[in-house]
């Protein structure tokens, strides 16, 4: 199942639609076969342990009534838990959702209160010989359990903004930009950079104008971030620790667009004492580049929009 062009939102439907054909057939039967056993607690224990194999991936099988209080034990592969007998399950998610005409229902998912952990339920309506609803048999789910279809989810490369604290927003008129050791130094900071990403794999990296520091990870020990003081970032020797790395042919950002890239990062810190770049960001492969201002109001956008903005569009005087 591809994902290509859907939001994230498009592709969790999906998801749930795949899960909803493996869960609710199974259920359905499973209903069915509990009516018989209805208001016997014993009776309606053994019934669910039979039918709880029929039921993949399940975690735990349970009956309720048309209130939502529990009238079974709660049955999983390891045993059979009388602790949950009687337990009110209407306050929860899942219960408090709008159930289809068909009966059945694939809840959101919601954090489980046993394991803290990602969990989704499943309900199905109960009826009895006389076709009358007497409750719902319900079974819980954990995420990581399912067999989760999905192709890995590929966020849409867009300008998005995103505001920041409300505190410091209330206050940026009350600021200045007080000069870093980075800011005295950008020219030699922004040439050690670029060549680190042209030649030398680094693929991410977060300028921290203010506190004068940069965080970055590399194509030859891509799962750690590492560390850049502002000594390190004003040294040129400091390339010569990494060794020389062919530029990646699938990066998104062309070699020779990285210089004008930091250097508009560089003017954007210059842009005005109040109105302020803070933190700049550039990824290599995905080709974003990420913007947070004294605002902190934040900015994600591809590097050609990025670098087609000029200084009255960020001053709003556009």
């Amino acid at each position: 199942m591809s994902n290509a062009g859907h939001t994230l939102q498009e592709s969790v439907a999906l998801q749930r639609a795949s899960l909803k054909t493996i869960i609710e057939e199974p259920l359905r039967c499973a209903a069915q076969g509990v009516a018989a056993a209805w208001g016997d607690r014993a009776a309606l224990n053994a019934e669910l342990a039979r039918l709880f194999p029929g039921v993949p991936h399940c975690r735990y099988l349970y009956a309720m009534n048309v209130d939502g209080v529990q009238i079974s034990d709660s049955v999983s592969a390891a045993c059979v838990n009388a602790a949950d007998f009687g337990r009110d399950r209407s306050h929860r998610p899942y219960m408090r959702e709008s159930q289809p005409a068909t009966g059945f229902l694939l809840s959101r998912s919601y954090i489980t209160l046993r394991d803290r952990r990602p969990g989704l339920t499943a309900i199905q309506l109960v009826r009895n010989a006389a076709g009358v609803a007497v409750g719902f048999l319900g079974a819980d789910f954990y995420l990581h359990d399912l067999p989760l279809t999905r192709e890995r989810f590929e966020e849409q490369r867009q300008w998005r903004q995103l505001r920041g604290d409300p505190s410091i927003r209330s206050q940026v008129f009350h600021q200045t930009r007080t000069e870093s050791e980075m800011d005295r130094q950008l020219n030699t900071v922004l040439g050690v950079v670029e060549e680190l990403m042209a030649d030398h794999g680094m693929y991410h990296i977060m300028l921290h104008f203010s506190s004068s520091r940069a965080v970055y990870w590399t194509l030859d020990d891509p799962y750690r971030y590492r560390l850049f003081d502002i000594q390190a970032l004003v040294d040129p020797d400091t390339c010569l620790a990494y060794p020389k790395h062919p530029y990646p042919a699938n990066a998104l950002v062309p070699k020779e667009r990285i210089r004008a890239i930091l250097d508009t990062l560089g003017s954007l810190r210059f842009i005005d004492e109040t109105f302020y770049l803070r933190t700049g960001t550039l990824n290599l492969f995905n080709g974003m580049v990420g913007l947070t201002f004294s605002c902190d109001g934040s900015h994600y956008m591809p590097w050609d929009e990025f670098l087609k903005m000029d200084v009255a569009f960020w001053l709003g005087t556009v």
